[in-house]
């Protein structure tokens, strides 16, 4: 995990200019310099891992437009929430396939509504063999960086993620540290589970709020502020070699939304051999701090190269970016 300049990581793929978790959000990222492409990994119910952020599909897709499957809308219970709407794993891949992308924040990014009922869901394959080929084309290696979302639930429901996943990195050749795979989540005992099962690094994320559904499911009482201390980074260190922490982790704000003074988390981090990735740097005002807004439209771009060169200055590893192109040239400046 030892870089010389700071990760640039496609949050979603270039998601701040096309639809989230698309292979052409994941295309102009990797031509936007990113080094990493981040896919969310959920299950269909013939066990194919795709590309969604969540497995509640009808704010990322056309589902609710399809007559077809109205009588698969449904409200189950996802880590401890009700939630209404339709379920990848109440599809088969074939049937996901039939419906198209949407833009999931229209009101904030409606120019990527433009691309609206275009674009299919892609599976992780797809997403692999996407960075393999530009990696080839571009002569510069562009990694994956998975997430699995809600892996509990899909264990409970008798779709786990986690063999799957190993299955496909096992399948592309990506088994060890040197591979260009990071996988990430925010349950201990996934990464924990893949510690076991496979060789690539592994990142623990870290929320500024809440705690872990697995740590709730155990009786475990820490939370994710728990697992910032010392001790506890020790212990991560045992089974994952980073942590992706939320940004407001490392620059806190008061209640205002002006930021406060930096944390040490980086340099504790760091100490117990960790690398540290932040996330989400989103360039629009309403996603940054009010010292870095310009205007006050919170649909506008703010200064998000501030921000960047804020947590660059705390010696961050990488950083997860709605909109690579910013912090490819934030990093260029660093340099």
């Amino acid at each position: 995990m030892t870089v010389d300049r700071p990760l640039v990581i496609a949050h979603r793929g270039a998601s701040g200019y096309r639809p989230e978790h698309t292979l052409e959000a994941y295309r102009l990222a990797i031509r936007l310099g990113a080094d990493f492409i981040e896919p969310d990994l959920v299950c269909t119910r013939d066990g194919v891992l795709v590309a969604r952020h969540e497995n509640e599909i009808s704010g990322t897709t056309d589902v609710a437009a399809h007559p077809e499957f109205a009588a698969r809308r449904t409200t189950k219970t996802i880590d401890g929430t009700s939630v209404t709407g339709w379920f990848t794993e109440d599809f088969t891949l074939a049937e996901l396939r039939t419906l198209r992308a949407r833009e999931r924040l229209p009101q904030i990014r409606a120019t990527n509504t433009a691309f609206d009922g275009q674009l299919p869901v892609p599976t992780l394959q797809e997403v692999v063999d996407l960075a393999r080929d530009e990696s080839r084309r571009l002569g510069r290696t562009i990694g994956i960086y998975p997430e699995t979302k809600h892996p509990s639930y899909f264990r409970s429901i008798g779709l786990p993620l986690e063999e799957p996943l190993v299955r496909v990195l096992g399948k592309n050749g990506m088994t060890g540290r040197a591979d260009p795979v990071i996988i990430q989540s925010f349950e201990t005992a996934s990464l924990r589970g893949l510690n076991r099962l496979t060789g690539v690094r592994l990142v623990q994320l870290l929320d500024a709020v809440g705690r872990p559904y697995d740590l709730t499911l155990a009786g475990d009482p820490r939370t994710y502020a728990d697992l910032v201390t010392a001790e506890n980074l020790r212990w991560i260190g045992g089974y994952a070699d980073g942590i992706g922490v939320h940004k407001n982790l490392l620059l806190p704000r008061d209640a205002s939304g002006r930021l406060r003074a930096p944390t040490t988390l980086v340099r504790d981090a760091h100490r117990a051999g960790l690398v540290v990735h932040a996330w989400t740097f989103r360039a629009e005002n309403q996603f940054l701090p009010i010292d870095f807004r310009i205007g006050a439209d919170p649909n506008a771009r703010g200064d998000i190269v501030a921000e960047y060169e804020l947590c660059h200055g705390l010696g961050l590893d990488g950083l997860f970016s709605d909109h690579p192109d910013t912090a490819v040239a934030a990093r260029a400046a660093l340099a």
